[in-house]
């Protein structure tokens, strides 16, 4: 009994301390919600304003990142604040350990500068097909610390930022047009000028092939069982692996109309039979 009665004089004695240090907590986990809310709302907003004045995708997302986590980090110390927590020294704590964190997380922060980086120079944006870090796809997102990659057959490939700025780009969308290299073998035999005329006559009735670069006919080597010949069309970039694929059909099937054989690797064997 008498610790029930202490404990209600405490209860009593501390009644208003207590109702104050509820609302504290109450009134920090209304900041933590709000606080959440108003950075999810307000980094989706200048998501919105950024992609609506036709700024790159990358960007806009990496800004808004940025934006909600700037924010949260606001909110957490304005909530432990409204609890008594002092947090000042809690900052020079999160200081210290962000100190030693960092020191472990050297390739995060590398991967994080190197993020700001790929923002700032561009060397791509969202929706080019590029090749980096020895893979290649269409760039769906650049994100703090990685790039997100799609794939031609619907793989998505994460790529770390560093390794990204650690190596070279290739953007086969910078420009408008691509030129399709070809190579294509014929026999010793074959008519050469006969040869380049069907070659380039094939290219011409592709309505695909660019008029301007011209077409390159020509032949590039000598080479130990052909006669090889570059074929150089220039084309849209959006149309550079479908008309690839034609144009290397429809050489196949020119080629056998004009009766121009496209040699193979062959091995003659010799029998020599000894008299017993």
């Amino acid at each position: 009994m008498d610790v029930l009665h202490q404990g209600t004089n405490w209860f009593e004695n501390n009644q208003e301390m207590l109702v104050q240090y509820a609302i504290n907590i109450a009134a920090a986990i209304i900041i933590l919600i709000v606080g959440m809310l108003v950075a999810r709302i307000l980094a989706a907003s200048i998501e919105k304003l950024m992609n609506a004045r036709k700024l790159d995708n990358t960007i806009s997302h990496f800004v808004g990142s940025m934006v909600k986590y700037t924010i949260v980090a606001f909110v957490i110390i304005a909530a432990l604040s409204r609890i008594g927590i002092q947090t000042a020294s809690f900052v020079a704590i999160i200081g210290a350990a962000g100190l030693a964190v960092g020191l472990a997380l050297q390739g995060s922060l590398s991967n994080f500068a190197a993020g700001v980086l790929i923002i700032g120079f561009r060397p791509f944006k969202a929706g080019d097909f590029v090749e980096i870090a020895g893979t290649a796809g269409s760039v769906a997102s650049v994100q703090i610390f990685t790039t997100v990659l799609k794939t031609p057959d619907n793989k998505q490939i994460v790529v770390p930022n560093s390794a990204v700025l650690g190596g070279n780009i290739v953007n086969y969308s910078t420009h408008p047009t691509r030129r399709v290299d070809l190579v294509v073998g014929v026999s010793y035999a074959a008519d050469l000028a006969k040869t380049k005329q069907v070659l380039r006559a094939v290219c011409e009735a592709d309505s695909r092939v660019l008029k301007d670069p011209d077409i390159t006919v020509a032949v590039l080597e000598l080479a130990d069982s052909s006669v090889n010949f570059v074929v150089r069309p220039w084309v849209n970039s959006a149309d550079y692996w479908p008309a690839r694929f034609d144009l290397m059909e429809n050489i196949k099937n020119a080629l056998d109309e004009a009766g121009i054989e496209i040699p193979f690797p062959q091995m003659d064997v010799h029998l020599e039979k000894v008299a017993s």
